[in-house]
């Protein structure tokens, strides 16, 4: 996943939540988020693009302490 601004992300069904970590560390929880909205995130040519576009300030957030290693499910 090639991007300047996105680390990696994860679509959590179970929870309806999609974790982002940020190159710079910080990873953060949205949640309600629609699986085709995740999805469209994981297939976009520009993540911090798409990010800014359709999920920044759109949805309910909070900071995670780290990455959750056991619960890798890419979107």
């Amino acid at each position: 996943m090639p991007s300047t601004a996105i680390a990696r992300l994860a679509y959590r069904p179970a929870l309806g939540a999609l974790d982002v970590q940020f190159v710079g560390g910080r990873v953060y929880r949205y949640f309600d988020m629609p699986e085709q909205v995740a999805q469209a995130f994981a297939r976009s040519g520009s993540k911090g693009g798409y990010f800014n576009r359709a999920i920044r300030d759109r949805y309910r957030f909070e900071r995670l302490p780290g990455w959750d290693e056991s619960r890798e499910d890419a979107a």
